[in-house]
């Protein structure tokens, strides 16, 4: 893997951990509101963000190259509503999908055929996540307070399902 690709992943991965907590943060927002099916649904975005940094980092050592963990900013903390929190998760996972793109571009310049392949997982993942955080805002806007009762239970049957983490 050439050195432009390996930056590009690193900034990646990076913004992978970032994401997993800013999953952490909305969580710890929901978990003041008392609704542990929120709090379950996020705790389960979290693993799966650190789980997506950990099979990009799992490939780049793979590939030969060298893994760089840095730092990023404070996640917000503080929200006006569950509606907010879903918006705001929405807002972010699009711009995921961004940058995903925007890797796949460049591996497809660098002739990079093995990171092409594992970037496809990655856009696939992205389709996912959007249309999850789409149809529970609409779900929310949908609902009255006795509703997000009702979708705050649902939301607590939801699992973590490990992902193979290796390229």
């Amino acid at each position: 893997m050439n050195n432009k690709l390996e930056k590009a992943i690193n900034t990646q991965l990076n913004f992978e951990i970032e994401s997993a907590f800013v999953y952490l943060a909305m969580k710890n927002y929901l978990e003041s509101l008392s609704l542990d099916g929120f709090v379950n649904w996020f705790d389960i975005q979290f693993q799966e963000e650190m789980a997506h940094a950990q099979k990009f980092m799992n490939y780049v050592n793979e590939r030969g190259g060298r893994v760089e963990i840095r730092g990023f900013e404070d996640p917000k903390n503080n929200f006006e509503s569950v509606l907010e929190v879903l918006e705001a998760s929405l807002a972010h996972e699009k711009e995921v999908t961004r940058r995903i793109h925007s890797l796949m571009k460049l591996a497809y310049e660098e002739n990079d055929y093995p990171s092409i392949g594992l970037l496809q997982w990655y856009v696939d993942e992205q389709v996912e996540e959007e249309d999850n955080f789409s149809k529970l805002i609409e779900k929310v806007k949908m609902v009255k307070n006795s509703g997000l009762y009702m979708l705050d239970k649902e939301l607590a049957t939801r699992v973590f399902v490990p992902i193979n983490t290796a390229g």
